[in-house]
């Protein structure tokens, strides 16, 4: 063995301690994470914690319900049975389009009733009756921008009418319709009114017939140049309260015409007789109807006449027809003296 051979023998520590040695890797520490928060999630919570908890926020649901339910129905029947007190319905027939009552009005007292209108006033409800003032189909005599006052409350139509300065009250004596001017029209037949319980001359060539409603029946001249208002025939049932006499009935039934007139047009008296239709009775009514058109003064002549028909209202026929066709007015004393029965 050659010196420094050592064969498979085992190398000497001291040998070994002599050999290159390879260095070692740096060793790095990783910094220490932060320390958990203190507060735990849902999902760190134990079931039965969770469960017990869910239970509670139930119970407390159900305990507010209850509670709310059982004070309405006491509120209720405190309501209900304190004297005096009324119920919201009854409060809200009594006044359509008041306020809502407040908590501090359910104290058992009654609300005070709503103020007493003025003195005076004038409703603004349109005039009683079936016939409304508006004319279609091309209007011959409009109504009036201001319609015939309502009665105020607590009067009756007749103290309205004889109230009413547009309307004078009648002539105590009878006055007979006269002969009014012009030539009367050629008539073709007769107008059937068989709503009105009447028939009266139907006029050829100048006067037409035109859309009825909402009268019964109408014929109208032709149109004035420069002017809305033109001759009109009509017929209906008196669309006024009906009176205790015929005369009255008339009365009213006059003052309803004015809503066929200009407006501010006032009445003066022509004509006032009693008249007889077959077997049955009538009145005749004639007037001059004065009022101002573009800043000139003008006049129309009319006439009305009321039919005691058996039906549940007379039966009306009106005409008017203004001074720019004064040339007919010999057609209203045509009109009135050739009313028949049906």
């Amino acid at each position: 063995m050659s010196p420094g051979d050592y064969g498979t023998k085992a190398v000497p520590t001291y040998v070994a301690a002599e050999a290159e040695t390879t260095p070692l890797p740096k060793i790095t520490v990783p910094e220490a994470p932060p320390p958990p928060s203190s507060g735990k999630g849902l999902g760190d919570l134990p079931m039965r914690v969770v469960y017990r908890t869910i239970a509670t926020v139930a119970a407390v649901a159900v305990v507010g319900v209850a509670g709310t339910a059982v004070v309405l129905a006491g509120h209720n029947a405190t309501s209900q049975s304190t004297p005096g007190n009324v119920p919201g319905n009854t409060v809200a027939a009594a006044g359509a389009g008041a306020p809502a009552a407040s908590p501090a009005d359910l104290s058992g007292s009654v609300p005070s009733a709503p103020p007493s209108p003025v003195p005076g006033a004038v409703p603004s409800a349109a005039p009683s009756g079936g016939v409304s003032g508006g004319v279609s189909g091309g209007p011959s005599i409009e109504p009036s921008a201001v319609a015939s006052p309502s009665p105020s409350p607590g009067t009756t139509a007749m103290d309205a009418a004889l109230s009413d300065p547009r309307v004078p009250v009648l002539p105590a004596s009878s006055k007979k319709l006269r002969n009014l001017p012009g030539k009367s029209a050629a008539t073709r037949g007769l107008i059937k009114d068989r709503r009105s319980g009447v028939a009266f001359p139907r006029f050829a060539k100048v006067w037409k017939l035109a859309k009825a409603s909402p009268f019964a029946s109408r014929q109208v001249l032709p149109k004035v140049k420069g002017s809305a208002f033109r001759g009109l025939l009509v017929s209906c049932p008196v669309p006024i309260p009906v009176q205790d006499s015929l005369r009255d009935t008339a009365f009213l039934a006059a003052r309803w015409t004015l809503n066929h007139h200009p407006s501010g047009a006032t009445i003066t008296w022509a004509a006032s007789q009693p008249i007889r239709v077959g077997k049955q009775d009538g009145w005749l009514l004639g007037y001059n109807v004065h009022y101002t058109l573009k800043g000139k003064k003008r006049t129309s002549m009319a006439a009305i006449a009321l039919v005691d028909v058996s039906l549940d209202k007379p039966a009306l026929v009106f005409v008017t027809i203004p001074d720019t066709q004064k040339k007919h007015w010999r057609d209203i004393n045509t009109v009135m003296s050739r009313i028949k029965l049906l």
